[in-house]
């Protein structure tokens, strides 16, 4: 029997379908309530209310679960890497070998990006920040792809994923190339996804380069439990965007201007710049966590706790290892991370944290990995950035495919009423 909510206004009952997801989530339908009761609901930021459905990732921020298409990220991360994850976060089932293996030799297909794109990104100074120049660059891509994607044609959909997946990881590593300085690198079409990243990144044409596996499946780790997150700001701004029926790129890039926000992707970037103020004021580790416990402080200990997350970040523990890892392999001795690693310690054995649940989360541990790497603190975001395109792309995916509306809120009005113009 389905269920029925009753609002009542002015002596009025209004009946409202009550929607159950496959988890047992409940949300009252009100997509007619203003045609049947003239009324619209108002809910700043969206926190109450449901966009759409979705069968793509399923969040419990009160249990700290987090799984893609049914599958837990915990097995996905121990048994998976990020183009499987990609396929199987977009196209909604896990491949067969034969399938993953066509997968990711359709997208080499895709890897050579225009010599024209060159003439966009020298147009940017070197100051530039990294993530205003991919959002730029993934923009500029419509332009040499003028063809828009037709939704309702399977191959046109699954060229403009690969092509989407293979240019991006190329422009999003031009940004760094581009603000040290270095001669631009191309992907190799015979090596992985993960290692091209290290190599675009890193490569330099003096000498020869290889990069440490250890360290290549950390960024895999970090990349898939990056890769989506629900109805985020960015993910959400993609849907709406390509609501207009905007095309992929378009989209896409409208989702990298929403996730460069520091209350959004920039989170990160946050925990570093937190840790080298910390540095630069002595490296008082513990004065910083009094100061994080004193209410009338308004001190923020970044990289701790989570929006969502209102037990633990089920990523933090995945990534934490990789971290632990990753500082291990390299032998770093940087007083950064050093006074990131106390943090950690006392937050995971101080009761004024455990008790409130601050847990170190995926963007205190990725900051760390990446510092560790040498990649800048403005870098990071563009990372993310990588991690979330599969997301981004389903999340487009399933807007097109099911028909959804342009996205169009209401709002409540509370400027002048109706006055008369008087000349002055």
């Amino acid at each position: 029997m389905s269920k029925i909510a009753i609002l009542e206004i002015d002596g009025n009952k209004f009946e409202l379908p009550v929607i159950v997801g496959s988890e047992n989530e409940a949300a009252v339908d009100i997509s007619k309530l203003r045609d049947i009761s003239g009324v619209i609901t108002l809910d700043p930021g969206y926190k109450n209310s449901g966009s759409c459905k979705s069968e793509i990732t399923f969040l419990d921020g009160e249990l700290g679960i987090l799984r893609y298409r049914g599958y837990s990220i915990e097995e996905l991360a121990e048994k998976s890497h990020f183009l499987e994850v990609s396929y199987l976060i977009i196209f909604g089932e896990l491949p067969s070998v034969e399938r993953l293996e066509q997968f990711e030799n359709d997208i080499r297909k895709f890897t050579l990006v225009s010599e024209e794109m060159k003439i966009i990104l020298d147009g940017f100074p070197r100051t530039a920040h990294p993530m205003g120049v991919l959002s730029a660059l993934t923009s500029a891509l419509t332009a040499f792809n003028p063809k828009s994607v037709d939704a309702d044609n399977e191959k046109d959909m699954y060229d403009a994923v690969c092509k989407t997946i293979a240019k991006f990881l190329v422009i999003a590593t031009w940004t760094y190339r581009k603000s040290m300085g270095y001669p631009l690198n191309y992907y190799d079409n015979t090596i992985g996804y993960v290692e091209n990243f290290m190599n675009l990144m890193f490569k330099l044409p003096t000498g020869p380069y290889t990069a440490n596996p250890i360290i290549i499946d950390a960024l895999d780790k970090l990349f898939i439990l990056h890769a989506d997150h629900e109805q985020n700001c960015s993910t959400s701004t993609v849907r709406m965007v390509g609501s207009s029926h905007a095309g992929l790129f378009a989209s896409i890039s409208a989702g990298v201007s929403a996730l460069w926000g520091p209350l959004h992707g920039g989170a990160n970037q946050a925990v570093l710049e937190m840790l080298e103020e910390i540095h630069a004021t002595g490296g008082d580790a513990d004065k910083y966590l009094a100061k994080a416990k004193d209410k009338n402080d308004p001190f923020r200990l970044m990289g701790f706790g989570h929006r969502v997350y209102k037990n633990f970040d089920p990523r933090a523990k995945i990534i934490k290892k990789a971290a632990d890892e990753v500082l291990a392999t390299l032998g770093v001795n940087d007083p950064i991370l050093e006074i990131a690693k106390k943090l950690e310690v006392s937050a995971l054995e101080d009761e004024y944290f455990k008790s409130r649940n601050l847990y170190p989360n995926v963007d205190f541990y990725s900051g760390i990995i990446y510092r560790a790497l040498g990649i800048p603190t403005d870098m990071f975001t563009v990372l993310f950035a990588i991690g979330r395109l599969p997301g981004w792309i389903a999340q487009w995916k399933e807007m097109r495919e099911n028909k959804e509306p342009i996205g169009r809120p209401r709002q409540i009005y509370t400027g002048y009423p109706l006055r008369e113009y008087v000349k002055s």
